[in-house]
């Protein structure tokens, strides 16, 4: 604390990202990034930028990349905002669009971010409770609220929601706005996209750093109907008219572009994840089913934390949260097959020792 610092910032917790550490023949399955590259595109792209284009301000509307994600889910050009990644198009949605008399609602288990953001914002939120099996139940969700937000698939447990589960908790607010995060939805699930001409009130929220390949881009995007785009174009405008820079802007179009190589990247992922599963359940953990690039895993008598620590020790990262209901789990992102296979070996002579 300090007493240079405001009241807001001297009770704000912020949010703890996922280690990045810097260690020798590291295997990293803590974060979520993509064990694969982008498309080749993506280079060509960037390498084709011409160094007196740096010199200019980029489109502050990144309309060829709107346009681009419009046209791919069936939208508009004015149906979609672009930002420095999902986290900072979710930020904006808070004070753009859940910022009201009545709290926000989100699962007790759940991304952490969100209320980070709350408290930044000033919103005023509460938890529901997941149920015992780690899902959302709709009918729990007041529809006296002021906007939810809702993770699918969930993280960090990767359970998917179903379209029906979704359009519940739309019907159930309809005067407020129902904000789907969707950062893991290509490893599986359904979008929400779907439903954007049914329901006003609602926004998806996806990211170009997961299945395109792109954390280091820092690339997010939101959908939905012109009213809500506006709100997230007035905020941003009032911050940074300029979140996407040149070479992000034409590198996500590039991968957007390149659509066959999104699918094998992500089948691939699938196929790991799949795998990943068996070896795990052969090991005596149990694995909530993912629909992400990642799985949610504890075992029958092995402490979790005793795990993380142990596999740390042998150059294998993956998520521990020390939080109530999940502090005996591990979230582990899918790697590369040799990724994979490492930590099985791994996890199978701690178990056995």
């Amino acid at each position: 604390m300090s007493r240079y610092w405001s009241d807001l910032i001297n009770k704000l917790t912020p949010y703890v990202p996922g280690e990045q550490p810097q260690l020798e023949k590291l295997v990293k399955l803590n974060t979520n990034e993509s064990p694969y590259p982008p498309s080749p595109r993506v280079m060509e792209a960037i390498l084709a930028v011409d160094a007196n284009t740096l010199r200019l301000y980029p489109d502050p509307e990144s309309v060829a990349l709107r346009k681009s994600i419009a046209d791919t889910n069936g939208l508009q050009l004015e149906q979609v905002f672009v930002g420095n990644g999902s986290d900072e198009v979710i930020a904006l949605a808070f004070t753009a669009l859940l910022k009201h008399k009545l709290p926000i609602y989100f699962p007790d288990i759940s991304y952490s971010f969100y209320p980070v953001w709350s408290e930044l914002s000033g919103v005023a939120h509460r938890t529901i409770p997941l149920t015992p099996d780690f899902s959302v139940d709709p009918d729990s969700y007041p529809s006296d609220n002021g906007g939810i937000i809702v993770p699918n698939p969930n993280a960090p447990t990767g359970i998917l929601m179903s379209l029906s589960t979704i359009r519940i908790l739309l019907e159930k607010s309809a005067g407020s706005v129902v904000v789907i995060d969707e950062a893991y939805i290509d490893f599986g699930g359904e979008s929400a996209v779907s439903l954007i001409d049914q329901f006003d009130n609602l926004l998806v929220v996806q990211t170009l750093s997961k299945s395109r390949s792109l954390a280091g881009l820092r690339v997010g995007f939101a959908m939905g109907n012109a009213e809500l785009i506006e709100a997230l174009g007035r905020v941003k405008n009032s911050f940074n008219s300029y979140p996407l820079d040149v070479i992000a802007q034409r590198a996500a179009l590039a991968a957007l572009e390149d659509e066959d190589y999104f699918r094998d990247s992500c089948q691939r992922v699938v196929n790991g994840r799949e795998s990943l599963v068996v070896e795990l359940t052969a090991l005596g953990f149990k694995v909530l089913p993912s629909g992400a690039n990642f799985i949610f895993a504890t075992h029958s008598t092995a402490s979790a934390k005793t795990l993380f620590d142990q596999l740390r020790e042998q150059g294998i990262v993956v998520r521990y949260f020390n939080k109530p209901r999940i502090d005996n789990f591990l979230r582990i992102s899918i790697g590369t097959e040799a990724d994979n296979s490492a930590l099985v070996q791994a996890l199978r002579e701690l178990l056995e020792s």
